[in-house]
């Protein structure tokens, strides 16, 4: 399973944020590693990095799963790490509801 973070310019696209971001969805995403061949992860600071709110921070997931369509959940939560691990939980509901779907057709 290949991921790639990208980022916005609110929010530092360093080596540990990737390496972070990486993790959670490696171990969160785990069962489906066999069947998923790309995630994307784009962070957002919605309301830049001068001010703080809660939930101002936003991660869209995009899974790729061999032979269907994207899979894509949002997640806003108050930090990176929090939004990063909302939208892969969200990702496996999502996988699990989609495959779960394509094993009734076979």
């Amino acid at each position: 399973m290949q991921i790639q973070v990208n980022t916005d310019r609110n929010i530092e696209g360093s080596t540990a944020l990737t390496q972070q971001a990486e993790e959670i969805v490696t171990r969160i995403l785990a069962r489906f590693s066999d069947q998923i061949t790309r995630v994307e992860l784009h962070l957002r600071d919605e309301n830049s990095a001068s001010r703080e709110s809660r939930n101002d921070k936003r991660c869209l997931l995009e899974a790729r799963v061999s032979g269907q369509q994207p899979i894509s959940v949002t997640d806003n939560a108050d930090t990176v790490e929090q939004a990063i691990t909302g939208a892969a939980r969200k990702a496996v509901s999502a996988l699990t509801t989609s495959l779960g779907r394509q094993n009734d057709k076979s």
